[in-house]
């Protein structure tokens, strides 16, 4: 896999020119940075932004051997194992009194369910969780929360109801004895729609999928056109074999597709297991000699097959892209998506961390 530097550079800096002002920027780099290699993404953002933004303990492990910036783990943390994630420096998630006893000295953000359903702690249990948390011995740092339905809908009720129930527990925080505490609500699509200069400002942008050049839906794409945020991934592969089947052979497991005549095919080394979806098996597509070219039969743990009867030139050891570009064409994490019916976020996600990534400038 490469990884474009400037294309992750251009993102940040595109998306800067919409963070209010005076507000920090997280880089969130959970998920093996979406997929892109976060010791790589790490090591090209360091000192370009505030804080990293990881989702648990073996992450931040990592994290701490790349960059010494403040780092927000906001997922869980087992509680025996609250004290290292302490020890390496990380402001932590609170969302319940569980682990608070493991927590002094801590610098933590509560976490508010703003109408998500997910984890959080209620509006009605703010005031009580601010004052265990003040007993505690941890530094309450800040208060945040999460948008539910932003990419999915171009109707933005629910959000605004979000941000009002967020900015009420905000406000019982502040009464609590903690005023202008610092406030996150946004990642890349909540700053594309909801942080205008109407609306209270906020202090921490967490940037995800925006980074990475994946715009949160079709529709934030159409309106921040002019972004021009850049893919940074370039899946690439090689052919493992170039051959020529004849008619009525089948091809891969469950003979779910035969030839129909003679047929030049080519071995792709690459399967589920690297994060090439099984559900693209007879309907994905890879570029191969600058041509797009369909996988025949089922995608196995290891390899598939695609069709080379456009690549007459084609021979062992030729380049394939899995995603990105290859000369004027181009696969999309988009379009990937919509053949195997998910979200692009996921589709590099999956790309498995045990793929080498190739920093480019």
């Amino acid at each position: 896999m490469r990884l474009s530097a400037s294309a992750l550079r251009h993102n940040l800096a595109a998306l800067r020119t919409l963070v209010p002002s005076g507000a920090k920027v997280a880089a969130v780099v959970k998920g093996n940075a979406y997929g892109h290699g976060m010791r790589e993404v790490v090591q090209i953002l360091d000192g370009l932004v505030d804080y990293f933004q990881v989702d648990d303990l073996d992450e931040l492990r990592l994290l701490r051997t790349v960059t010494q910036l403040p780092v927000l783990l906001l997922g869980y943390v087992p509680r025996d194992s609250v004290q290292e994630a302490v020890d390496l420096g990380a402001e932590l998630a609170v969302y319940d009194t569980e682990r608070l006893g493991e927590m002094r000295g801590a610098r933590v953000h509560l976490k508010i369910d703003a109408l998500l359903g997910r984890q959080g702690t209620l509006p009605s249990q703010v005031s009580e969780i601010v004052e265990r948390i003040r007993t505690s011995g941890a530094e309450l740092v800040g208060v945040y929360g999460h948008y539910a339905n932003i990419e999915d809908t171009t109707d933005l009720g629910h959000a605004y109801a979000q941000r009002s129930v967020f900015d009420e527990a905000h406000a019982l925080v502040e009464m609590a004895g903690y005023p202008g505490i610092a406030r996150h609500l946004s990642a890349t699509s909540g700053l594309m729609t909801m942080e205008t200069p109407s609306t209270r400002p906020i202090d921490v942008v967490r940037l995800g999928v925006g980074l990475y050049g994946l715009y949160p839906s079709e529709a934030l794409a159409r309106t921040h056109a002019s972004l021009d945020l850049k893919p940074a991934m370039q899946w690439v592969s090689h052919l493992a074999q170039v051959k020529t089947l004849p008619a009525g052979h089948p091809i891969g497991y469950g003979l779910t597709f035969v030839t129909d005549r003679e047929m030049r095919i080519g071995i792709v080394p690459q399967g589920y297991s690297d994060g090439f979806a099984r559900s693209l098996s007879n309907c994905g597509e890879v570029l191969a000699g600058g041509s797009h070219c369909r996988v025949l039969g089922r995608v196995a743990m290891n390899m598939f097959a695609i069709d080379l009867s456009s690549v007459p030139t084609a021979k062992s050891e030729d380049e394939v892209v899995l995603l990105g570009e290859q000369g004027p064409e181009r696969i999309t994490a988009e379009q990937v998506a919509s053949q195997s019916d998910t979200i692009n976020y996921e589709v590099t996600t999956r790309v498995s961390p045990l793929l080498p990534r190739i920093v480019k400038p």
